[in-house]
């Protein structure tokens, strides 16, 4: 019968409940639950295991989503979770804030016509609930192989890595400049988006495998860097990108306006408890706010500005809707906490005297350049103002080349982005042999699940460094 051939069209497709908006903006936790066994099982057989699975393709990582996802149909949570932990190090961080709108959602089968299946809800519902009924990577077998790993940087692509050569047996020492793991996603991605309770447990996780973590360490002031090669087998750098891309605006130097990721630092150690003097965070309550730029950092602003109580919150992005770097669905979230997008707009100068009045901006028109991104043009005599109160600057991040790295025969390119691979190297292997890299300091800012799979194949690659420095040993 039809009903038990295709339950895609028994079942269709729902997401958790989603908290009234109203409630939410009150606070800082995750707008979504979990599922119930029942739901979970319900949408997990909305999959048809379509026998090409483009949702793994679509997945940078190359998840085995339709096997997982059996197995979840089947309520077989243990296993499922242990499945997903094959390809992927975070799953229960992944199925939070990755854009499956752009990546396995999207590439899915039912996608068009039916609605994808779920699958970051049930990657977090079966992480979540695995974790809560105390299973753990299974490292019975693993015998300790004598090497030693130096991790710099305990973000996704440092934890993933971590991760990997734990399970073969490899010390790991993780060191990171912050009082607690994750970079940015502790520190850079709002609560409401991934509760920092998940990254605590991926650390308690972690430890449990054997993980040593150093943190409030940083290197070049700390620890020398070049004591740390020369005493560790191999060393993997995943220090990310934090240097804000500078729109060279005039009067950005106003009071009122604030770069976006140290004010998503302050507000995050806010409620952490760990803010210091450095951490200024500006009073929002009664303002206008305006957050200039396209990215997911920008919907991260916006959405954290109407919950200091901002009387209005505007996102001026300069091409249109179809071509933000954005997630979809992190902006369907702010128009619903009611931020206003303004879009084709060129920001032209930040007004104001003594503190900020307003953003001078001009609309544009799209040109094809053949790129398959538009270019946006200013239209002349378009110009406008904006009224604002405070101004947030989410241009983006690029990498900053430490001089740590730079003097220990690290090449990084003119842009800032460390040079990995190629000249018979290994995959994101440095310019030191020694030396590994991976994530937003090689690609620019980017995803985190493509930081996470730089940390997993770097870790390959030491692993395979340390295979064949084996072998050449015997022979």
């Amino acid at each position: 019968m039809i009903k038990d051939n295709f339950p895609f069209l028994r079942f269709p497709r729902e997401l958790p409940r989603e908290l009234n908006v109203p409630v939410r903006v009150l606070g800082y936790g995750e707008i979504h639950g979990a599922y119930t066994p029942e739901a979970t099982s319900e949408q997990a057989a909305r999959c048809i295991d379509c026998g090409n699975p483009y949702c793994s393709w679509g997945c940078p990582l190359h998840n085995h989503i339709p096997r997982w996802l059996e197995l979840a149909r089947e309520g077989r949570v243990e296993d499922a979770a242990a499945l997903m932990h094959e390809t992927n190090p975070l799953p229960e961080i992944c199925g939070r804030i990755c854009p499956q709108d752009r990546l396995c959602e999207q590439a899915c089968t039912l996608e068009t016509g039916f609605g994808a299946v779920t699958i970051g809800a049930i990657e977090r519902t079966i992480t979540d609930e695995a974790f809560k009924r105390g299973w753990r990577p299974k490292l019975d077998d693993v015998e300790p192989s004598g090497k030693r790993v130096a991790v710099v940087g305990a973000g996704p692509a440092g934890l993933a890595a971590a991760d990997v050569l734990a399970r073969s047996g490899i010390a790991v020492d993780v060191f990171d400049r912050y009082e607690e793991i994750g970079g940015l996603l502790t520190f850079g991605i709002p609560p409401f988006k991934l509760d920092k309770e998940i990254v605590r447990t991926r650390r308690g996780v972690l430890e449990g495998m054997g993980v040593k973590f150093h943190l409030n360490t940083e290197i070049g002031r700390d620890v020398d860097f070049a004591t740390m090669v020369k005493g560790y087998d191999a060393v993997f750098i995943g220090t990310g990108a934090y240097r804000f891309v500078d729109g060279k605006l005039p009067g950005q130097d106003l009071p009122g306006v604030h770069a976006a990721l140290p004010f998503l630092i302050a507000n995050m150690r806010k409620l952490l408890g760990t803010a210091t003097e450095a951490d200024v965070l500006p009073d929002l309550l009664g303002k206008s706010v305006v957050v200039l730029g396209g990215g997911d950092t920008s919907m991260d602003c916006v959405r954290t500005s109407v919950r200091h109580d901002a009387e209005s919150v505007s996102c001026v992005y300069r091409r249109d809707e179809e071509n933000m770097p954005g997630s979809r669905r992190e902006v369907k979230y702010s128009r619903d906490e009611g931020v206003e997008f303004i879009f084709q707009r060129q920001p032209l100068e930040i007004l104001g005297s003594d503190k900020v009045t307003g953003v001078r901006v001009a609309e544009t028109r799209l040109v094809d350049t053949g790129n398959g991104r538009p270019r946006a043009e200013v239209v002349p005599g378009t110009e406008q103002v904006l009224d604002a109160d405070v101004v947030i600057l989410a241009f983006g991040f690029t990498p900053e080349p430490p001089q740590w790295a730079i003097a220990n025969d690290i090449e990084f390119e003119n842009s800032g982005k460390i040079v990995l691979g190629g000249d018979g190297r290994l995959p994101l292997q440095t310019t030191n042999p020694k030396v590994f890299a991976g994530g937003d300091m090689w690609r620019g800012a980017d995803l985190v699940v493509r930081a996470v799979l730089d940390g997993r194949e770097a870790a390959k690659a030491i692993k395979q460094m340390f295979a064949s420095a084996a072998v050449e040993a015997v022979a």
